[in-house]
Parts: structure tokens; sequence; C-alpha cells
């Protein structure tokens, strides 16, 4: 099954639309289909959500949410192809279920104005070197054992990268340990910016970063602006196509995003990053590692670290 791109164990759906909206971004650029699940009896319910979500993974649906009848499931407008649904769900293997679905646009929203305005999020100590704090609902520093930590401001707006995810956290802690004096980094599906942002307050020479969502690409030169990195970061609009009107190569190339859109990205990352370039992917979970190791690998690049944090995990590609 699939949690906003990134596979997930059966059973594993979000508790509330708030938090599912605070991971992924979408403004008309998702479809929703309302899967209705008939069974003969009741206790197969559950079981059937989770094969009709595992199902529909396969079509490049990303996140999936119970319903009283079934379960939506959402999938990028680029990746529907609804034959391939009603194949996938014409021989369901479940005696007496029957499944059927209707799709929709996701209606243009801020689905995230409920957790920006009361919620926001507390500040983040990663490595006790970096703190990441809301600018909207600011709150006292943690302590860290560092002198001088680095600061980052963020204004969450619909997008994911708040810093409060494990992924996030992973790539931030490793662009820590790694010499970024004068490098310049790609930051893939960029939503709020905040690892071009921390590339950039590492010493990075300059970043380019894209979101195929309009808000995302706004909201990363927002808080660019607020860190005081604007006149080093470039923003797209778009998807991996935009890499193609980019000059130059990138010594980074950074890329949180679910596991369906790495693989189809890898060789465009590939084809922009420098000579001995490093490339940094998260957005995934073990049982994905395999199917990006052989991608990459591929592509001649070699897996040369990999890392953990929950469920979660980060590979480092050269």
């Amino acid at each position: 099954m699939q949690k906003y791109g990134k596979s997930l164990t059966y059973g594993e759906i979000f508790p509330n639309f708030i938090n599912f909206a605070e991971k992924i971004n979408f403004i008309m650029k998702y479809l929703v289909s309302h899967f209705t699940i008939q069974c003969a009896d009741c206790d197969f319910m559950q079981p059937a959500r989770e094969i009709t979500a595992a199902l529909a993974g396969e079509c490049g649906y990303e996140t999936f949410l119970d319903t009283d009848n079934g379960v939506d499931g959402y999938v990028q407008v680029d990746f529907y192809h609804e034959p391939a649904v009603r194949e996938a769900l014409m021989d369901f293997p479940m005696y007496g279920v029957n499944v059927t679905f209707e799709t929709e646009e996701v209606e243009d929203k801020d689905w995230n104005e409920t957790w920006e305005q009361e919620e926001g999020f507390a500040p983040i100590n990663i490595g006790d070197r970096l703190v990441i704090y809301d600018v909207l609902h600011p709150s006292p520093t943690p302590n860290t054992q560092h002198p001088s930590p680095i600061t980052i401001g963020i204004q969450a707006r619909n997008a994911f990268g708040t810093g409060t995810h494990e992924t996030t956290q992973m790539i931030v802690g490793t662009l820590l340990d790694i010499d970024l004096n004068g490098k310049r980094v790609l930051d893939c599906g960029c939503g709020t910016g905040i690892l071009a942002i921390t590339a950039l307050k590492c010493g990075a020479a300059d970043a380019v970063a894209y979101d195929i969502d309009e808000w995302s690409a706004d909201n990363t030169r927002h808080n660019a602006e607020i860190n005081g990195v604007a006149d080093k970061i470039e923003v797209f609009e778009g998807n991996a196509n935009v890499l193609s009107h980019i000059s130059g190569v990138f010594d980074f190339v950074l890329a949180n995003i679910n596991r369906n859109i790495l693989l189809a990205d890898m060789p465009a990352f590939k084809e922009v990053m420098a000579h001995g370039g490093t490339l940094i992917l998260s957005g995934f979970y073990e049982e994905d590692v395999p199917l990006l190791v052989e991608k990459a690998e591929s592509l001649g690049l070699k897996l040369e670290e990999k890392r953990e944090n929950g469920e979660w995990r980060m590979l480092v590609f050269r």
C-alpha cells in the first residue's frame, strides 16, 4: 500500500485528513478515486480495503484514506490511467467482493490552512547543530550543546517539508555531515524549500529547486527570503522536465519524493549530476530499497550510504 507516495504496510492509514494534507502537496494536480467495496461479509471490509489500495498502488496511487463504504485513493493527474485501474480490480482476489470506483478532481483549496493557523510545529533540533522553527508560531529555541546552531525559519503553506518528518530530518542530518562549501545543489520536489535552504545555510554556493505545485514553488521563494538566501536560489514550477531548461550541472541532487516518481525521474537526475556528484534520495520504506538501488545501478550510480529513521529509509549514491 502507499502513503503519500511511500509504500506502506497493510493496515496503516492516515488518522485524519489534516495530517495527510501536511504531508502532500496538491492544487488541482491530483485526482481522488472513490472506491466502493461491496462485501458478502462485513468482516471482509478491512482486508478488501487493503487489497484495493495495494492494487491501486501498483497503478500509481499514492495515498489512501478509509471511508465508510471503501477507500479513497489519491493519484497525480499525469499518472492516472482508468483502463489500468479497472483491469487491476477486475479479478479481485477475494470471494464475494466487488469493487467499483468514480474519479474526480481534488478541490482547489488550501487543505493545510487549519494546521498552519492553529497547530504549526514545535522547534526541531537536528543533530544538535540545526534548529528548524515555525515563523508563525515561534517558540523558545530548544537547548542545544552547539554554541551557535544554524537556525532556519519555515512558514508552511500547504507544502511538505517543515522538518517534522523523518525523511526530511534524515536528509538535513546528512547535509550537516557534508562539506557543501562552494557546491551547487538541486532540490527536486522542494515543498517548503527546507532542503535547499539547509544546503545554502551550510555553505552551498547556489541552489535550484522545483515543485509541480505552484504553492510549493511560491512557498520556497518566500522561505528563502525569510532565511536571507533568496539571492542564491532559483525556483521553478513543474516536474523533472524543467531540468532540460536549466544550464549547468549539480554537485548534489536531493529528492524526497515518492518511490514511483523517484524511479521515473532518476535518469533525469543523473543527466544533471556533475562528475563525482552525489544523489540523496528519501521518501520510501525498506521494501522499496532494492528497486531504487537496481535503478540507480543501471544508470551507473553506486550506493554509498543507507540511513534509517523508524520505518523510513534514505539512500546516498555517487
